[in-house]
């Protein structure tokens, strides 16, 4: 679905949460908006994205908001996806990280984690650097810490 011929080569590179990367693989309002974004920004991401990918489209299933078929498109879609990222490698300071995260904002487990592989992506110096996430909190928290966070 989000694979477009002509990308621009040369593209910015941006943070990625998963909430972000669930309409480029299947249909939802916000997709066009989103495939927009995805082709001026490359994407970084956190290791574990396409476990909550994974995740997510088999939780679409199980709600009956796409079908067995559809489930199989989207998950070609995202390991075509995948390909194309930057991922950031977990460790022990950025699990110290996370572990701050939770404490200083509102946030669940994983999103800390994306959070902090965001802050570990641009070393600490998220300045100028963009933050892409549809879930509202962690959006947020990467704004509170200084990111760009575009309204998606």
């Amino acid at each position: 679905m989000a694979r477009r011929a002509g990308r621009p080569l040369g593209r910015t590179f941006a943070f990625w949460d998963t909430s972000a990367l669930v309409p480029l693989c299947v249909h939802q309002g916000i997709t066009p908006s989103v495939v927009s974004l995805y082709d001026s920004y490359q994407a970084v991401v956190w290791w574990a994205t396409p476990v909550e990918i994974a995740s997510a489209l088999a939780r679409l299933v199980r709600i009956r908001e796409i079908s067995s078929g559809d489930w199989a498109k989207a998950r070609q879609v995202a390991a075509v996806l995948a390909d194309e990222w930057l991922v950031i490698q977990p460790s022990d300071s950025l699990r110290a990280t996370a572990t701050q995260l939770v404490d200083r904002y509102d946030l669940r487990a994983a999103d800390a984690l994306q959070l902090a592989a965001a802050l570990n992506w641009c070393e600490d110096a998220p300045q100028g650097r963009v933050f892409l996430a549809v879930d509202q909190k962690l959006r947020e928290a990467a704004v509170l810490s200084g990111f760009d966070g575009k309204v998606i």
